[in-house]
């Protein structure tokens, strides 16, 4: 990798910026090489991930978090996790439409990728850009994704501080949110608290946060929001900077470290043993019969691994034999 390459990201310039994060979202050549490179500038940010259910307002709200860390002189960079197009693979939703106003503040790095389902998918990318973003030097980075589901909770392990995002009569939402809500949310918001049923919804997430207490004891925050016009921004601002500070002063913090240290290891090894495994002579064609027979019931799906498995291991040690 180029040494100038890597200074220009370093010094923040956002054409560089957004070159290295195009590199890792594709899988491009050297894109491991650049987080190797990249990884040791990491750990400056505040890193704040907004999750909840679709139509809840994350974009307004994540639009006006923005602008409030922007009024303190902070540079924000945003990842905008969107739907993926059925067509071209890229983000559907268009982060610059909705958020046009920090579009055009230089200070503001917006970025949108799309949910794809390549080796690695979106937690791998996301990952990836906000620790490229940590080492460009901006100090707040906001993760807004699609919705509560497994890569959300995974994106949400790497936050230091992750934000659920409900709205007022959402009951059902909540109830489906009980098992999740409690492992990820550091702070809770009721967006759109201008509307009937805010009370109610307050009380419901009050009850939850009675039935399970955290492992941390951290107390979490219940924030009414209306983004649009600008309510209750300053105090889920408050909110977060509170939970970094709490993170900071307990043990479980270091655990919550490792754990994330783990995940990101184990999470590149399966996509490292995926990639070699389809990547031997004929996997593509193998794969395709083994599916076509796990499929007709002639094959069970795990003498089919385990064939792919002995094939990979065979490649190898071909490899081997033909470098030594």
């Amino acid at each position: 990798m180029n040494d100038s390459f890597l200074d220009r990201i370093i010094k923040g310039d956002t054409s560089a910026v957004a070159r290295a994060i195009s590199k890792v979202e594709d899988s491009g050549a050297h894109a491991s090489e650049l987080m190797k490179q990249i990884f040791s500038r990491t750990g400056r940010a505040l890193v704040v991930g907004i999750t909840g259910s679709p139509g809840a307002g994350k974009s307004s709200l994540v639009d006006k978090l923005a602008a409030f860390y922007r009024k303190q002189g902070e540079r924000v960079g945003i990842i905008a996790v969107d739907p993926s197009s059925p067509f071209s693979g890229g983000a559907i939703l268009g982060d610059r439409i909705r958020m046009q106003t920090l579009a055009l503040d230089k200070g503001v790095f917006i970025r949108s990728m799309a949910t794809r389902g390549n080796l690695g998918g979106l937690a791998r990318a996301s990952v990836e850009a906000v620790a490229i973003l940590d080492a460009a030097g901006y100090d707040k980075i906001i993760v807004e994704t699609v919705g509560v589901g497994q890569d959300e909770i995974e994106i949400a392990k790497t936050a230091d501080v992750c934000v659920v995002v409900l709205v007022p009569g959402m009951g059902d939402d909540v109830q489906t949110l009980k098992a999740g809500i409690m492992e990820i949310g550091d702070v809770l918001v009721i967006n759109k608290a201008d509307r009937e049923g805010v009370l109610r919804t307050e009380k419901e997430l009050q009850a939850l946060l009675t039935l399970s207490a955290r492992t941390d004891e951290w107390q979490t925050p219940i924030v009414k929001t209306v983004a649009i016009e600008n309510k209750g921004i300053a105090e889920l601002a408050g909110a977060i900077e509170q939970s970094r500070e709490f993170q900071k002063q307990t043990p479980a913090s270091t655990d919550r470290r490792k754990a994330v240290a783990r995940w990101r290891i184990l999470d590149l090894l399966r996509e490292q043993l995926v990639a070699e495994t389809l990547g031997v002579d004929g996997a593509s064609n193998k794969l395709e019969r083994l599916a076509s027979e796990v499929a007709t019931k002639q094959r069970d799906p795990y003498s089919a691994v385990e064939e792919l498995m002995k094939a990979r291991s065979q490649d190898s040690e071909v490899r081997s034999q033909k470098e030594s």
